[in-house]
C-alpha cells in the first residue's frame, strides 16, 4: 500500500513534518509512506489552473496524489484552523471539481501542536474541506498530539512511547480501512 504523507507546515523543524516522519518509520508491514513537500506549491490562481499552463509543482502534487492508495495529512493549527499552506495545496488538487484526484481518495488526518488540545479544531475543519472534495475521510478520531515539545526530541524524533504506540495503531487502522474500501491498486 502506497500512502502519500503531507505536512501542512513549511517550517523545517515543524512537529507535523516530524509526525509524518515518525509515521514513515512506524508504518505496518505492507505500507510505504512517501513524503510530499509543499514548499514549492504556488498560491492558487484559477488563471493558471489550465492544462499546459499549470505550474509543474502542482502537476507533481496531483500526480503524487493520483498514484497513492491513500493520503496521510498532518495539519498544524493556525488561529484555530487549517494552515494556508495546506488549504492552498488542497485548492490546487481539488480541481476539476467533483472529478479531482482527491475525489474518492482515502485520507487519514493527524496533527501535532504545542497546545494542550493538539490540532482538534484544524482537524475538524480539514475533514469538512476534504469531504467537500469528495475525499473518503477515515472515520477515526485522528491523532491529536498535544504538548508536542514534550513528545519530540530536539532532533525531531517522536520519543513519547504512548504516542508512538497510538500512531502505530492508527496506521494499522488506516491500512485495514483502505483494504476494506478496496482502494489499493494492484500492479
Amino acid at each position: 500500500m502506497k500512502v502519500l504523507g503531507i505536512a501542512g507546515s513549511l517550517r523545517r523543524a515543524s512537529y507535523n513534518r516530524a509526525l509524518v516522519e515518525a509515521a514513515r518509520t512506524l508504518a505496518p508491514a505492507g505500507m510505504v509512506i512517501e513524503v510530499f513537500d509543499l514548499d514549492d506549491i504556488p498560491l492558487y490562481n484559477a488563471d493558471l489552473d489550465v492544462d499546459g499552463v499549470r505550474p509543474p509543482e502542482v502537476e507533481r502534487l496531483k500526480q503524487a496524489i493520483a498514484a497513492a492508495d491513500a493520503l496521510l495529512v498532518a495539519t498544524p493549527e493556525y488561529n484555530y484552523g487549517v494552515s494556508g499552506v495546506l488549504k492552498n495545496a488542497i485548492d490546487w488538487a481539488s480541481r476539476p471539481a467533483m472529478k479531482s484526484v482527491l475525489a474518492g481518495k482515502p485520507v487519514a488526518i493527524m496533527g501535532a501542536s504545542t497546545s494542550t488540545t493538539g490540532t482538534a479544531r484544524a482537524q475538524q475543519e480539514l475533514k469538512l474541506v476534504l469531504m467537500g472534495c469528495l475525499s473518503l475521510v477515515m472515520p477515526h478520531a485522528g491523532v491529536l498530539v498535544g504538548m508536542a515539545r514534550e513528545k519530540f526530541s530536539e532532533s525531531g524524533a517522536l520519543t513519547h512511547e504512548p504516542t508512538r504506540r497510538f500512531l502505530a495503531s492508527f496506521l494499522h487502522d488506516l491500512q485495514t480501512w483502505v483494504y476494506r474500501l478496496g482502494a489499493v491498486r494492484t500492479t
